[in-house]
This record gives C-alpha cells, structure tokens and sequence, in this order.
C-alpha cells in the first residue's frame, strides 16, 4: 500500500457541502486535504502545493471539470498529477469524454467516501509506480519510448519497410499524412480500388493502409511531444485529427499511456 503520510490530495468542488465532506475525510484518514470552490482556484492551488492527487467536479460555473483537466495538462509541473473525476452523470459519453482526456478514474455522484478513498488509493499507488515503470518499458515495448529523428531533418529514419512495389504509396502516405488522408485518398492516388488496395498492402506487409497512416502519424507525435513545446490539442491539429479525443484515444491504444503522459516519461529518461 501506498502510505498516506504527506500526501497531499486536492478537492475541488463547488458544492461546499460536499467538498467539506470530503476535506473531513481525508484529514481523518491521514491526508492532507485541500479545497478549492471553482476551477479557477482549483487550478493555481494546484500550482502552488503541487498535489499528489487532484479530486475535480466537473459541472462547475466559470470552468468545468474538462477544462480544469486541460490547463493542468499542459503545465508540465502539474501534467503528471493523477486525477479523478466526480460527476452526478454516469452516461457513458461524459465517463468516454474524461477518460479520453486522460484523467485516472470516475466517479459518479452521489458518492460514499470509502468509495472516494478506495479510488485515491488505487491512483497513488499506481502513480507511484509510474516512475519505475517509465524507466522499464523501452525493454518491454521499445516503439513507445522511441522517438524517431524529426522528419523535417536530414535523412530521417523511414518507418515504412523497402517495398519497391509499395513505394508509391507509401510515398503519398508520408507526403500527406498531416491532411486526414484515408485508405480511399490513398487507393485514388496511387490508381487501384481501395480493396485491392488494402489486400495488396496487408499481403506484403501484414498491415492495412489506415494502420500505415496512423502509425506515421504516431512517430510524427512522438517526435513532437518529446521535441516541441505544442500542445496536445496542437499536435492534433498539426497531424490532422479534427478532435483531439479521437487523438488521444489513438495515442494511449498504440502507447498505453496518454500524449501528455509520454511526453513526461520519454524528458524523464533524458534527465
């Protein structure tokens, strides 16, 4: 078990009511347990005293839950917090909707604190692995720590296999993988139906054409995350996702951790 001394959890919440349920209780259990009223006080508090953990409401005036998550995000002192969701909702677009943003966990209200405190032990103690786990995974799975040479430079390593039959399209996939292309744009480009297409380049290859799209929008990611200073939301942009949720649910299939999660770990391995 993760101990409780000095840690440090977060509530924000704007019904006081709930939110001084929650401060007494973790107080009692050993935590040192602060409250903020709004997103916006949630938000600098966190900056300040740089929490263990972060518990937000996400139906809050002036700035929601989702938002809260977002600025914390991309502050890089705050990215890593581990953060749990409260909300009187419990339909499966708003629980997709937090977790695609990359908060830990959801609760729905109402909700009894032993549920709250079972929630925050979970968290804790896997962030306290994370750390190890960081340092571990390039022997376990090295395609989610490398970061391949930024394109735009001389001679960057190709992630796309020396097919001499395939070079067309792996040519277009790599000139306009940055514009939403499909399997359809790409079967047009190169003059075959898209099923042909597709039997062709998963016979050769083992992998259909959307899977090669999005892997080279992965290692363009990658490189960015762990390179720039853009946002998530921007790298989304740039790599020609129309929603940054779709993104990020991409990112954490191929990766098993969120964008901003990656971006922590791969610095880290450079300290």
């Amino acid at each position: 078990m993760t101990s409780k001394s000095s840690r440090t959890i977060l509530v924000i919440e704007d019904d006081s009511v709930t939110r001084t349920l929650y401060l007494k209780g973790l107080k009692l259990e050993g935590f040192d347990a602060i409250g903020a009223e709004n997103g916006m006080v949630g938000i600098q508090k966190a900056q300040e005293n740089l929490p263990d953990l972060v518990v937000c409401d996400i139906m809050m005036p002036h700035l929601d839950g989702y938002s809260v998550l977002n600025a914390l995000h991309e502050n890089p002192l705050t990215a890593a917090i581990p953060f749990i969701f409260l909300s009187g909702s419990d339909s499966r677009a708003d629980v997709r909707k937090g977790m695609e943003l990359g908060a830990d966990d959801y609760i729905t209200k109402p909700s009894t604190l032993d549920e709250l405190l079972r929630a925050i032990a979970t968290r804790l103690q896997k962030h306290a692995s994370l750390k190890n786990w960081c340092n571990n995974i390039s022997e376990k799975n090295p395609q989610s720590v490398t970061v391949e040479e930024n394109p735009a430079t001389t001679n960057p390593k190709s992630i796309f296999p020396s097919i001499p039959q395939l070079k067309e399209v792996f040519d277009f996939i790599e000139a306009y993988f940055r514009q939403g292309i499909t399997l359809c744009d790409v079967a047009e480009a190169v003059g075959y139906s898209p099923a042909y297409l597709t039997n062709r380049v998963a016979k050769q290859t083992g992998e259909t054409v959307n899977n090669w799209i999005v892997k080279r929008r992965m290692a363009e990611a990658r490189s960015l995350l762990h390179n720039t200073d853009e946002t998530v939301e921007q790298i989304a942009k740039l790599l020609g996702y129309q929603h940054v949720c779709h993104f990020s649910r991409q990112f954490r299939q191929h990766h098993d951790l969120p964008p901003h999660s990656w971006r922590l770990c791969s610095r880290n391995k450079e300290l």
